[in-house]
């Protein structure tokens, strides 16, 4: 997962250089015209992101910082000048304790990874709390590891061991029971109800084999299965409704084939919806989702444009297509539940330091866009809401005494690095641009196929959502160095066209920048825009 960027670092795919020769010879005009299509493609369940890491911290300080990052992330609201206080998340994934933080320095995890039991996650537990009264309607939550007192080494990592889950062999209903007591005292203690529950990780990354790290354990397919109808049939005699989320693979070639691994751990779409594979099959459970996660991470690389060669099987395009046509086979369909930036995603300089503006954003929009448009992933979710200096977090977090790199004052004894004075946090752009989808495309809403373009990664890219309210958003990504004009056919005369806009301009983070006409809508240059079409106000 997330500490895995050190590790892999050796790895790294080397960007190549975009043919421009492969791009298709569309005129100027065809290459920003797009018509939305009647053709509907999967349902969007909601965009989120996880408390990771940061909420057991930030749920602790002082009132007023709880909410504002409460606002900045639930928020459908907008301020006395129009603008909106935040981006909507409607989904809310939730880490869920393996205890490893009553072990101290013994638990071989870093400090801030570590994890309470349930009832000791307070911070955590507040922002559930938040998250539900601004109307988050979904809750997720998941396990790094199962609790400690039931693995096979008493830790929450998987230091010393093989490529099998760290869990008892005779501790699999105990887990299960855990599982279900949560859920439980979640509904009864918070008024929380978890409408998923994932009880594996990256079972497939090598990455969490090793040790220590974080909390993490592997696991093969048929361990997972096992686990899976465990927690399905102690949830049935309880009558639960949280469906059980099998399960966030790292890297969609694992669920797609084999890779970086063996057989035990590859092919997971087929092993767990494919009846005859009768050892791991979990297609006959009612509380088994009949979506299934995965990780964005890895395979964002090598961005191709249409013509050039392997365009269809790899990079940003081709896994994805994989993906799609995999799932499409056994009748199942896809959630993109983590994403943040990792050592190969050289395009932008990897991931350190934070990075504030249109760069990261405008990358993992690029991102967003093909998971959507090519996964047909039906819920997109960031890694984590809140961070330190690196790019996996939505909102840049800074504890007292913090040094906050950049910015210097002269103290008369020279020049030192500013440091925070109290705990604090900063809004990003890419926490904007995520909520250019977030925000307007709501849960419910149905994707529309775009007809036009020229499919290049590095210009323009637009997809549409029609709401079950009957409002149609349209994100729009100008990924390119200049202002450009497109015209969208498709859209009802009877509808007026509204525009929000993040770009690195000052004050433009969802911005309402005004009615917009579909034969020539301006994109500024390295820009999101999402435009609302709704009926004339009467």
């Amino acid at each position: 997962m997330k500490a895995k960027t050190l590790f892999k670092s050796l790895l790294l795919v080397a960007l190549p250089q975009l043919n421009m020769a492969a791009l298709p010879t569309l005129s100027d005009k065809a290459a920003h015209t797009f018509t939305i299509t009647k053709k509907q493609c999967q349902t969007i369940d909601g965009f989120g992101a996880s408390d990771a890491w940061s909420m057991w911290q930030i749920g602790t300080w002082a009132d007023s910082v709880q909410q504002q990052v409460a606002d900045w992330l639930f928020s459908q609201e907008c301020d006395e000048e129009g603008n909106p206080k935040g981006i909507g998340l409607s989904i809310w994934r939730f880490n869920a304790g393996a205890g490893s933080a009553t072990q101290g320095d013994e638990a071989q995890i870093n400090r801030d990874t570590r994890t309470e039991y349930f009832s000791k996650q307070t911070g955590q537990r507040r922002f559930l709390k938040l998250a539900k009264q601004r109307g988050v309607p979904t809750f997720l939550a998941f396990f790094n590891s199962p609790p400690i007192q039931l693995t096979q080494n008493g830790l929450a990592t998987n230091t010393g061991r093989d490529g099998t889950l760290n869990l008892r062999d005779d501790a699999y209903e105990d887990f299960a029971k855990y599982a279900a007591n949560l859920v439980e005292q979640a509904e009864l203690e918070d008024g929380i109800h978890f409408d998923y529950l994932c009880p594996v990780n990256e079972p497939d990354g090598h990455w969490n084999w090793l040790g220590p790290k974080q909390e993490g354990s592997p696991a093969t397919n048929r361990e997972i299965a096992r686990l899976a109808r465990e927690m399905s049939r102690e949830f049935a005699e309880r009558k639960l409704t949280t469906q059980i989320l099998v399960n966030e693979s790292s890297d969609f070639r694992c669920m797609t084939g084999v890779y970086e691994t063996d057989w035990q751990r590859g092919n997971e779409i087929e092993c767990f919806w494919n009846p005859d594979s009768t050892e791991t099959y979990l297609g006959g459970l009612s509380n088994i989702s009949k979506v299934m996660a995965g990780h964005s991470y890895w395979t964002n690389t090598p961005v191709l444009c249409p013509g050039e060669k392997n365009y269809e099987t790899v990079g940003l395009y081709g896994y994805r297509k994989q993906l799609a046509e995999a799932f499409a086979k056994v009748g199942r369909e896809f959630w993109m539940t983590e994403l943040c930036i990792m050592g190969n995603d050289e395009e932008i300089g990897g991931g350190t330091p934070y990075d504030f503006t249109m760069k990261t954003a405008l990358y993992v929009a690029r991102v967003m866009h093909y998971d959507l448009t090519v996964a047909q992933a039906r819920s997109w979710q960031w890694w984590r809401a809140a961070g330190g200096n690196y790019r996996d977090g939505l909102i840049r977090m800074y504890r007292e005494g913090e040094r906050i790199g950049g910015r210097r004052r002269n103290r008369g004894d020279g020049n030192r690095l500013e440091t925070a004075k109290e705990n604090s946090v900063r809004d990003s752009k890419l926490m904007w641009v995520l909520g250019n989808y977030s925000r307007f495309v709501r849960p419910g809403a149905v994707r529309l196929d775009v007809e036009g373009g020229d499919g290049n990664p590095f210009g323009i890219m637009v997809s549409a959502y029609r709401n079950a309210d009957g409002n149609l958003a349209i994100v729009a990504i100008n990924y390119s160095e200049k202002k450009e004009e497109i015209t969208l056919n498709g859209i009802d005369k009877k509808l007026t066209l509204q525009a929000y806009r993040t770009s690195d301009a000052e004050g433009e983070n969802l911005k309402p920048v005004g009615k917009v006409r579909a034969k020539r809508v301006v994109l500024p240059a390295r820009s999101v825009t999402t435009i609302v079409a709704a009926p004339l106000p009467h």
